[in-house]
């Protein structure tokens, strides 16, 4: 199976500041020399940084503790510690920290453009002798210890960050509509749960075979997601599809990919609407379009008549992967659908 994470739990510590110097000149003819203790160093941050190029938490299986730097004891002649390196922890886009015991959300990082951000600062170095000189004490044999770093436990998720989301039973033509859109090769077979981690592709409309009149903006780069196929009972934890419901929670709207040639094709759109609702009602409310598949199959023309006849209100167009039917026209409608709402919320 494929290297894919969507959850880990992970410590954190941010560095302890290092002690200050208790220290005093010895120098051929200063026989008195005053202090000369020099300061901590600072601990090292703790610092998450989002990169597009990651796509998954599969990095954090087998490193669950991360440890910033403690910084260096000061030393004499007035000689500051080094300050402790920081201790960068890479994310993907989407990613979403959680206390692990009460599932509070600490930072989420989906609205957030690649970049670092400190979430643990170290402690400060103390200060060392040379701080506490005084006319009334001239050889201070006091220094201060570093302050402590910070420890935390964390549960890190990650819903993926997609405009567009493809959502249907196992073997409805979802990866396939993936491939034929994106240059994602997901594994495409005639069987069900050949999908069994979410596939992203990018659909560049105004490019290439896409680019035609529309009224989609040119050059627009869809983000399209492929979860596992749903089915009945997904939302209490049936089948596969139930684990990645989260990843279409932040997409712009959701397209329903329902096999024209199954016999329950009618009764396809209402259960599938179902399952987002138990899980959350939020999804069910998402702009859509119900897309009939495989209309290359003897049949589906009439299918397709009456799944529009059944669904007045909703935005019905069939297609096939096959042969090409309708994938232009389901082109500019997710197009017109993505630019919308604009950002993803």
């Amino acid at each position: 199976m494929q290297k894919f994470a969507d959850e880990a739990l992970i410590e954190v510590s941010s560095g302890k500041g290092g002690n200050g110097c208790v220290a005093f000149r010895r120098e051929k003819y200063v026989p008195r020399g005053g202090p000369s203790g020099g300061d901590g160093g600072k601990g090292g941050d703790v610092v998450f940084t989002v990169r597009r190029n990651l796509r998954t938490l599969a990095h954090l299986r087998f490193q669950h503790s991360f440890q910033a730097e403690n910084g260096h004891d000061g030393e004499g002649r007035g000689r500051n510690g080094r300050n402790g390196e920081d201790i960068i922890v890479p994310l993907p886009p989407g990613t979403i920290l959680k206390d692990p015991q009460t599932s509070e959300v600490i930072e989420d990082f989906g609205g957030r453009e690649e970049g670092n951000f400190v979430f643990l600062k170290g402690g400060n170095g103390g200060w060392g002798n040379v701080h506490f000189k005084s006319s009334v004490n001239q050889a201070p044999r006091k220094a201060l210890p570093g302050k402590p770093g910070i420890f935390r436990s964390l549960k890190v998720e990650l819903q993926i960050m997609a405009d567009i989301g493809l959502v249907g039973f196992p073997n409805a033509g979802k990866s396939s509509l993936l491939d034929a859109y994106t240059n994602a090769r997901p594994k495409i077979a005639p069987y069900p749960f050949t999908t069994k981690i979410p596939n992203l592709g990018v659909l560049s409309l105004g490019k290439g075979k896409w680019a035609s009149g529309g009224s989609y903006e040119d050059g627009r780069d869809i983000i399209i997601a492929d979860i596992p196929g749903l089915i009945e009972g997904a939302s209490q934890g049936a089948g596969l599809g139930h684990r990645f419901l989260k990843h279409i929670s932040r997409t712009i709207a959701l397209v329903f990919l329902i096999d024209l040639s199954e016999p329950n094709f009618l009764e396809a759109f209402d259960i599938l609407n179902r399952e987002l609702d138990n899980f959350s009602p939020e999804l069910s409310t998402k702009k859509r379009i119900l897309c009939g598949s495989k209309c290359d199959i003897e049949g589906t023309e009439e299918a397709l008549q009456k799944l529009a006849a059944k669904y007045t209100g909703e935005k019905v167009v069939g297609v096939s992967v096959f042969s090409g039917i309708g994938l232009s026209e389901l082109a500019l409608e997710i197009g017109a659908l993505a630019n919308t709402d604009g950002d993803i919320t």
